[in-house]
């Protein structure tokens, strides 16, 4: 069709005007910016992006105001905790603890058994371990599977860096810490079992222990209803110094029978918890 245009030549492409100076803007504009950021970003990424931003990432209020918008129950442990005991200054420490958020939260790993024995040191008796479904729910376990021992005594053992979990040294040796740690253990229907659970509270040196906890329960007999029983301890005012968990449990069946018909174990926790007034 004469007379028809189908597009005409781009213009020229208009002058970069003069850069836009950011700098200037006051504190709580940037915090208000970057609480919008996920906080492994604000610390793999935007704390390389200038001195002003590393400051505020590796500084306490960006983080506070971040756990005040939270709901989840770290975030609201580690605002209270750090208001009334705040962890002495070095590099990162606010930021460590804003992506560790090692309160009110479980410092052991692969509770259940879902991925096998990862983080677990194992102690094999009669045919070993055997990682199973549970024959019945455990309330609030990460997944619906246990560690299932043998005849003979199973052992398998945890150990807990608390600094390395974020936590801090201040905090641990405020008396208003606690350390709280529970476990669940079961049997099959068609056979009896024995359980015990020692947990440990020890010093930077790794061997001196400075507090413990013990428990060692009547067996469940057989016959049974697939029961699950919960144990439980809480640590308080323990002594100055405490830097690692050690948790560690066992089971058997009461039967000696091959296979593996022993205590069930799931679901372990150890959590730190800062009581507030």
């Amino acid at each position: 069709m004469e007379g028809t245009s189908l597009g005409s030549a781009p213009g020229p492409e208009p002058e970069p005007g003069p850069p836009v100076d950011l700098s200037s803007l006051p504190v709580e504009v940037w915090l208000q910016i970057l609480m919008h950021v996920p906080p492994r970003t604000l610390v793999t990424r935007c704390r390389a992006v200038c001195r002003q931003w590393r400051a505020l990432v590796d500084g306490p209020r960006l983080w506070r105001l971040l756990w005040a918008q939270a709901k989840d129950a770290p975030s609201q442990a580690l605002l209270v905790a750090t208001h009334r005991c705040p962890p002495a200054a070095r590099p990162c420490s606010w930021a460590r603890l804003g992506i560790l958020g090692p309160l009110a939260r479980n410092l052991l790993q692969n509770t259940c058994g879902e991925e096998g024995f990862r983080k677990w040191k194992v102690k094999d008796g009669g045919d070993g371990w055997n990682v199973e479904r549970n024959l019945r729910p455990v309330p609030g376990a990460p997944a619906q599977t246990c560690f299932a021992s043998s005849f003979r005594w199973c052992q398998k053992r945890q150990v807990v860096n608390l600094l390395a979990q974020g936590l801090w040294p201040e905090l641990l040796d405020d008396p208003r810490a606690e350390i709280h740690v529970s476990d669940w253990w079961g049997a099959r229907s068609d056979c009896g079992s024995q359980y015990w659970l020692h947990v440990r509270l020890v010093a930077a040196n790794g061997r001196t222990v400075l507090a413990r906890f013990d428990a060692e329960p009547e067996p469940i007999p057989c016959p049974n209803d697939n029961p699950y029983l919960q144990v439980s301890h809480v640590f308080t005012n323990f002594p100055n110094g405490v830097r690692y968990v050690i948790f560690e449990h066992a089971g058997k069946d009461t039967q000696f029978w091959a296979g593996h018909y022993g205590a069930r174990v799931t679901h372990s926790c150890v959590k730190v918890y800062f009581r507030a007034p």
